[in-house]
């Protein structure tokens, strides 16, 4: 498809279908070759973003998960997978892209239309490691492209595409199902999701000063680096154990001593106050606000509304409520919660819960600072397995 309105990032028609076995070792070899060109790249050393993308895939961490997914069967890519990502999230095109090619897959990945730094840099890279012969074959079925909204350009990458994958809002998700793909079409949708933290104050409080100042560096990471605008990035911090004041004393100093690198624009600083006299308008539930400077902004629930994922902050503005056991929030959790950060909480008491209660939503638990950390596993869904179709032999 040719298009005046479609900005073309890497390729330039449309990708030549050519299934292949998930993790095949071309496509192998062309993550680790495009992770030490990202690596050695002075202007990408300066995003943690684009570092943690191409740690992600390093020819050990690929062999890893390669390796958790070999069952002995039969596997090929399902055709041609069109990718529709955040418009928010610089860095997650890579990702949906990553999974479209590890699965076997041709791709046409649309990137988010704001010119962002990180896109340029990948697409770049990307489009110099496919200039070597070897990978042929992933080139000619590689298209990475960018454009405005537009239902006629959607609609025709929808109608040819064998998978879809969409990350977005709840309303730009019923959008793009306007348009729709081939009867047999497998779809994924990353929709809005909530997340929160759980954090014993036991704990916290017989952390050494070194140890406190690393708890806090992780939850800057899972947090403050994306301005709170992941899905997967913890909102509500639920405080279990004794001494919970002493420990959220010792807790959020050293958020406000981690954040300290924090680029706090101007306009950051207005719109989180500005949410803040909302939210004090909206909930009467509000028992207290905490201002640490600009920097960090900690709201006390007296009680969690039965709409949890309401209690959303952005830019250093959290919200946090104590509780005697998780019991006490079962009926809080939806299908809307996906990730449980935790620190000094046993996880398989986690797991339990999430088990025993029978609930729709938590579909990651994983220590702080690893809120960020992606998987071919998210959101519940196997993502390598269901981009790829598994022929069934008997004899």
């Amino acid at each position: 498809m040719k298009n005046d309105k479609i900005k073309y990032l890497v390729g330039a028609h449309t990708p030549r279908v050519f299934p292949l076995e998930p993790y095949s070792n071309e496509v192998c070899e062309f993550l680790d070759d495009l992770s030490g060109v990202l690596r050695k790249d002075i202007t990408a050393k300066k995003y943690s973003d684009i570092m943690t993308l191409a740690f992600w895939c390093r020819k050990a961490s690929i062999n890893k998960m390669k390796h958790e997914f070999e069952d002995g069967k039969y596997h090929l890519g399902r055709g041609l997978v069109f990718h529709i990502t955040p418009s928010n999230v610089p860095i997650n095109f890579a990702f949906s892209y990553f999974f479209g090619i590890l699965s076997g897959n041709a791709n046409i990945v649309r990137t988010p239309s704001k010119d962002f730094v990180q896109v340029k840099i990948i697409c770049d890279t990307i489009q110099n490691v496919l200039k070597n012969s070897k990978y042929k074959i992933i080139k000619e079925s590689t298209l990475i492209i960018s454009y405005e909204k537009d239902k006629g350009i959607t609609d025709y990458y929808s109608s040819i595409c064998d998978a879809r994958i969409i990350w977005g809002g709840n309303e730009a998700i019923r959008n793009i199902r306007q348009s729709p793909v081939k009867e047999k079409s497998v779809e994924i949708v990353f929709a809005d999701r909530y997340s929160l933290a759980l954090i014993n104050s036991n704990a916290i409080i017989q952390t050494s000063n070194h140890e406190i100042q690393d708890i806090a560096n992780k939850f800057y990471n899972d947090t403050y680096l994306m301005d709170q605008n992941a899905c997967s990035t913890p909102h509500l911090i639920l405080w279990i154990g004794e001494d919970k004041q002493g420990a959220k004393n010792k807790f959020w100093e050293n958020i406000v001593k981690a954040a300290g690198k924090y680029d706090l624009a101007p306009i950051k600083v207005v719109d989180k106050y500005t949410q803040l006299c909302e939210l004090s308008i909206e909930h009467d539930d509000i028992a207290k606000i905490t201002k640490h400077r600009n920097l960090l902004y900690v709201v006390d629930m007296k009680q969690i509304p039965d709409d949890m994922c309401s209690l959303r902050g952005k830019f250093g503005l959290f919200f946090q409520h104590d509780i005697e056991d998780m019991e006490q929030i079962a009926s809080k959790i939806t299908d809307k919660v996906q990730t449980l950060t935790y620190y000094g909480i046993n996880k398989e008491e986690l797991i339990d819960f999430v088990i025993q209660n029978h609930l729709q939503g938590i579909d990651r638990i994983v220590p702080i600072g690893e809120a960020l950390n992606m998987g071919v596993h998210w959101d519940g869904y196997d993502i390598i397995g269901m981009l790829s179709r598994q022929i069934s032999v008997s004899s």
